[in-house]
């Protein structure tokens, strides 16, 4: 491990941010997300990971005690977006797409599964987006999936924090590199040594 790895790890109380929906209705169909921003770094490209989970319980928010809503994060379903997925959701946010990739999706596969993300604009019976992940094994014995629908606004302000992420998903975050002036110093003053040398 490098030292600018090992300084950051040995900093107390650092965390990673996540965007965080949490999307749960009456009838416990459903679902929430987390999005975390990972810059690039050494040889390391930069990435969002999205998480996706189920709603496991329906919740009761009446009276002094409130039960909150449960979702399912040990069922989670978690999906790498690099440079191409998100340049293909940004499209569909812009409204330049209707659908990721013609309705066909982005599809990950792996030794062990197949996962499938799909994003499509909907009109009807209001405008909103439905994002949905599909998880199969290789040997077709497991199936799992997730879906969240998202608003025009949170449609909007998921890709402004997208679009406002490239820059470091691309380049990483930016840190001040110390720069040697001595062999510059020592080379300017030889040469002006030389200087004074020819016109003495």
């Amino acid at each position: 491990m490098n030292e600018r790895k090992d300084a950051a790890a040995a900093r107390p109380g650092q965390y990673r941010p996540n965007l965080a929906f949490y999307h749960a209705n009456a009838k416990g169909t459903g679902c929430a997300m987390k999005l975390a921003l990972h810059p690039a770094h050494d040889d390391v490209d930069g990435c969002i990971m999205m998480t996706m989970a189920g709603q496991l319980t329906v919740g009761d928010c009446r009276g002094p005690n409130p039960v909150y809503p449960r979702f399912d994060w040990d069922g989670r379903l978690t999906v790498k977006l690099d440079f191409s997925d998100l340049t293909r959701i940004v499209q569909v946010f812009r409204g330049e797409r209707e659908s990721v990739e013609d309705g066909k999706g982005l599809y990950h596969t792996t030794s062990r599964f197949t996962t499938r993300i799909a994003l499509r604009h909907l009109v009807e019976p209001s405008s909103c987006y439905s994002l949905e992940l599909y998880r199969s094994s290789r040997d077709g014995k497991d199936e799992s999936s997730a879906r969240i629908v998202l608003s025009d606004g949170e449609a909007l302000g998921l890709r402004l924090a997208v679009e406002s992420s490239f820059g470091v998903i691309c380049f990483g975050i930016p840190t001040l590199v110390e720069h040697d002036t001595a062999a510059y110093r020592r080379e300017e003053r030889a040469a002006r040594e030389a200087r004074d040398a020819d016109a003495a």
